[in-house]
């Protein structure tokens, strides 16, 4: 019969899930579901933009950029940091 005990050292804590849901970019670690829902957003901006945008030359890159923009704000404001800093020590 197989053995049912559970494993020493097994921890399914939050931490550890919490873990498990992120990637370290550029040295800091970021949500899976927050870094995909922020890249479509700014993809359908930007890329709308520069849709719309009339066929004259610098029209299409400008209003790309401001889509960019957009994109860039509507992320910031709907995606909140999940991040705590706590200060030690003594201030000078």
């Amino acid at each position: 019969m197989a053995n049912l005990k559970p494993e020493v050292g097994t921890n399914t804590s939050p931490k550890v899930k919490r873990e498990k849901e992120t990637i370290e970019i550029w040295g800091d670690n970021v949500n899976i579901k927050d870094l995909l829902l922020a890249i479509i957003i700014c993809v359908v901006t930007t890329l709308g933009g520069y849709l719309i945008a009339p066929a004259e030359p610098p029209k299409p890159l400008v209003f790309g950029l401001v889509g960019g923009v957009i994109g860039f704000t509507v992320s910031a404001i709907l995606i909140k940091p999940k991040r705590t800093i706590t200060y030690s020590g003594e201030e000078e």
